[in-house]
């Protein structure tokens, strides 16, 4: 149980593009590893401005709850207004937000120049309205059906040229990676649809879930800290603690224990996509094995008003209130209170622990640093066309089987698992490891322009 894992102690005194990694993150979502892909997992929300905390303590308690009981350490007498209940959902989206995550790009043609296209602020919302449908039609695009499904609001549109889809969808607050255009288009010259889904975090409250709702404490404390030890008295094993916080001074890491940022933007082969949990866990199991089972691992930082890509949506200011961030002021705005959260830092650490490795309780720092990082793997997708018809296609193909393996050896040091295993399963999966050309002309193409 949360309770009898981490808050029993007493606290003595009183939270797209192709370029390379350097350039910015964008790419299409098309996975997350949140929470739910480890065991006996607990997760903790901490609100933590001038000295002033709020801490959301999500249960996983699965018994009767007749027999549910909890017990928490507070710095001093709440009064009642200090105590309250909120809605797993709220947590469900902050961990779906900033889980480390898996994107994909797909090569353009490499016998094609790639134009440039600037990326737009993250919007919030989409809706099929009339008004949206007319809009959409002027550009070509046409919204075929739209669907509420289960918590998922889907939209399924067709397009007549690229440029009016990149439009529509980059009015409508999606990031799109430059040169994704002729991408767009090969899609639309077959006659493709396209499915687009965006969380619904209202049908997905009504869903509910087997265990109690969270408890929040509000309080004040010049120390910023999260009490481990008793919680681990009965357990079976070690555990797993992700710890959100939000504030306004930046990433936050821990003081008394080493802080280390989980590997990131990395080439993975195509075949991960179908085993992304599984990847996520060995990293990170390898990740504590290789650290002596004595870090606390950073899977995200940054500023709550966009991300790049998305996991999720970026909270809103109600949802953000609702879980402590007092200092933003109002609930939202004349629209439902989906404004956009401003001045709120989100820092994901996730730690693995036990008696042995975490003797102490979790002491917290904010670093004042506010440089953007994510748990962010990437898929790279071969042009599918034709690519021989120029130089710089024909060197593209020569070159695609190094990078095939320079994958599947990061693959392997990330993971441990058996190299051979992972070429089998990326021959089976289309990425050949044949070299095609040597990426050189031969003379004769030299000679006249229609051949170069």
């Amino acid at each position: 149980m949360f309770a009898n894992r981490i808050l029993l102690s007493a606290i003595a005194l009183f939270c797209l593009s192709f370029a390379g990694p350097a350039a910015a993150f964008c790419g299409f979502y098309v996975a997350k590893a949140d929470t739910k892909l480890f065991n006996e997992a607990s997760k903790v929300v901490i609100a933590r401005h001038d000295g002033k905390t709020v801490i959301t303590m999500v249960n996983d308690y699965q018994g009767d709850p007749k027999e549910f009981a909890m017990v928490v350490p507070v710095p001093s007498v709440l009064e009642r207004e200090q105590i309250h209940v909120t809605e797993n959902a709220l947590v469900d989206h902050l961990d779906a937000y900033t889980a480390p995550r898996l994107v994909e790009y797909f090569d353009p043609d490499p016998c094609r120049p790639v134009m440039a296209y600037k990326r737009s602020n993250l919007g919030l919302e989409f809706a099929a309205t009339t008004e949206s449908r007319g809009a959409a039609k002027a550009l070509g695009v046409t919204i075929d059906a739209q669907y509420t499904v289960g918590e998922y609001d889907i939209l399924i549109l067709s397009a007549e040229q690229s440029s009016g889809l990149e439009t529509w969808l980059v009015q409508n607050g999606y990031k799109l990676p430059e040169g994704v255009v002729p991408v767009l288009g090969g899609y639309i010259a077959q006659g493709m649809k396209f499915f687009v889904a965006r969380v619904n975090l209202a049908e997905r409250g009504k869903l509910g879930f087997t265990y109690l709702r969270p408890l929040q404490i509000a309080f004040e404390s010049q120390d910023f800290m999260l009490p481990i030890r008793l919680g681990m008295a009965n357990a079976r094993g070690p555990q797993e603690l992700f710890v959100l916080t939000l504030t306004r001074g930046g990433r936050v890491e821990t003081k008394n224990y080493r802080t280390v940022k989980i590997p990131s933007d990395l080439d993975l082969p195509i075949f991960v996509k179908e085993e992304f949990g599984d990847f996520y866990k060995a990293l990170f199991e390898r990740q504590v094995r290789r650290e002596g089972g004595r870090a606390v691992f950073l899977e995200y930082a940054w500023d709550m008003a966009w991300c790049d890509p998305c996991a999720a949506d970026p909270l809103s200011v109600a949802e953000l209130r609702e879980l402590g961030v007092f200092w933003q002021g109002g609930s939202g705005n004349a629209s439902g209170g989906k404004a956009m959260a401003r001045d709120v830092f989100v820092t994901r650490l996730h730690v693995r622990y036990d008696a042995e490795h975490f003797p102490d309780d979790l002491v917290f720092r904010q670093t004042g640093e506010r440089a953007n990082f994510q748990g962010r793997y990437i898929l790279r997708h071969p042009w599918s066309g034709t690519a021989a018809q120029c130089q710089a296609g024909r060197r593209y193909l020569s070159e695609l089987p190094k990078r095939y393996e320079r994958e599947a050896r990061q693959l392997a040091t990330l993971t441990d698992w058996p190299i051979g295993e992972i070429l089998e399963k990326m021959a089976a999966g289309g990425q050949s490891f044949e070299r095609i050309g040597n990426g050189a002309d031969p003379w004769w193409r030299t000679i006249w322009p229609e051949h170069r």
